[in-house]
């Protein structure tokens, strides 16, 4: 940690060139004789990605910034916001502590944070930004989360552990036990000094593959940032042995939208078929990661098209965890028919249908945008339609 970067007149030359080019900025070189431009760049560049990623680390003077990577691999503020509202209590260690930014949230719902970062470079960057911010009741520790914990030999409310995913040998992993550390592996190890475990996975993670990997899952939180699956949580409690709570939330800058139901219910859910009605339903990335195909059409009593469609539909309008279309018309698929709408720009989108949106486009001569919207998919009697809608907003 180069701590020149943080004197006044450098901090303003970061500032000055948020928004310049990094190419001609390298090529000027750095005009400050204790600082390489490679460090300079490295502050502008990850700067830049903290504006809309962690708006309260951009907003704060003197912070410092680790490499693109960790900035990269951090959780947004807004993930780590909703993290914090999840577990609460006296005592927290996050044994992956990494740039800080869940530790700061969990900062305030916890009386003591432990911050472990086995990275001296990353620790002492993380430690310093706690002070800037203000964060009194987060420890910072330069060790191994796991070995920290054995070697203090005391119990916490809870462990956070968002696993590192990247693999000496397989590069990019998402399976748990091929991240670092090992969660599955050592699972019973941090159960002995915390009832309640919060864990981090890749978004790519099959949820029943997560099951088979971990124990006493009691939760499992799927958080979509409009409409991209970014977080899975898993929510660890020693003692508890119910059914698995699965809660969907999609982030949006209007709103956010939440389903949630319960993972034995899936499959005892009981939902109803029907051709297009009125309004059509598409659920939104977090819904359809959960596999909640029968319960969402269930809780909201809205029929399905096809077992294997996910599209859904209703007489009257309903307020839905998703895309809403007020359907105009509905016409077999065929050459001739889809020719004979005369649509040559349109929003296009394929459920459970032979053709890709791109093959679509090239035989019908439909470009993209505009505000028509055509579904491709599969109804009752697995007859092939094209589905005319306007979006609701």
């Amino acid at each position: 940690m180069n701590r020149f970067i943080l004197n006044t007149d450098v901090q303003d030359y970061i500032n000055e060139n948020l928004t310049k080019n990094h190419a001609e900025l390298a090529l000027k070189g750095s005009p400050f004789s204790e600082i390489p431009v490679t460090q300079l760049l490295e502050q502008i560049v990850c700067k830049n990605k903290a504006q809309h990623k962690l708006p309260t680390w951009f907003q704060t003077k003197h912070i410092y910034y680790p490499n693109k990577i960790n900035i990269e691999q951090t959780s947004s503020e807004i993930t780590a916001q909703y993290k914090s509202k999840l577990i609460s209590g006296n005592s927290l260690v996050d044994i992956t502590g990494g740039f800080g930014v869940d530790s700061y949230y969990f900062a305030k719902s916890f009386k003591t944070v432990t911050h472990c970062e086995i990275n001296p470079e990353l620790h002492n960057i993380a430690k310093h930004n706690f002070e800037v911010l203000g964060n009194t009741n987060v420890n910072a520790v330069c060790s191994d989360g796991l070995d920290y914990l054995t070697n203090l030999n005391i119990n916490f409310d809870c462990i956070y552990a968002d696993p590192s995913r990247r693999h000496d040998i397989k590069g990019k992993v998402f399976m748990l036990n091929d991240c670092e550390p090992d969660i599955p592996k050592n699972l019973d190890v941090l159960l002995n000094y915390a009832n309640t475990l919060l864990i981090k996975s890749s978004p790519l993670l099959d949820l029943s593959l997560g099951l088979k990997e971990l124990k006493h899952v009691s939760q499992i939180h799927i958080i979509a940032f409009n409409n991209e699956v970014k977080e899975l949580l898993w929510l660890i409690n020693k003692y508890e042995s119910q059914s698995v709570k699965i809660v969907t939330v999609n982030m949006k800058a209007s709103r956010t939208e939440k389903f949630e139901f319960l993972l034995d219910e899936e499959s005892k859910a009981i939902i109803g078929y029907s051709a297009p009605l009125t309004y059509l339903y598409e659920p939104n990335a977090a819904i359809l990661k959960s596999g909640a195909f029968k319960s969402v059409g269930s809780k909201l009593k809205l029929h399905k098209l096809h077992q294997h469609s996910h599209l859904y539909t209703s007489t009257g309008v309903i307020e839905f965890p998703g895309r809403v279309f007020k359907i105009n018309k509905v016409v077999p698929f065929s050459k001739s028919a889809v020719s004979s709408l005369n649509i040559s720009k349109a929003n296009i989108t394929t459920r459970n249908f032979p053709m890709e949106v791109k093959s679509l486009r090239k035989q019908f001569k439909i470009t993209d945008g505009g505000d028509v919207y055509l579904f491709f998919s599969t109804v009752q009697n697995n007859e092939k339609v094209v589905i005319i809608c306007d979006k609701l907003d």
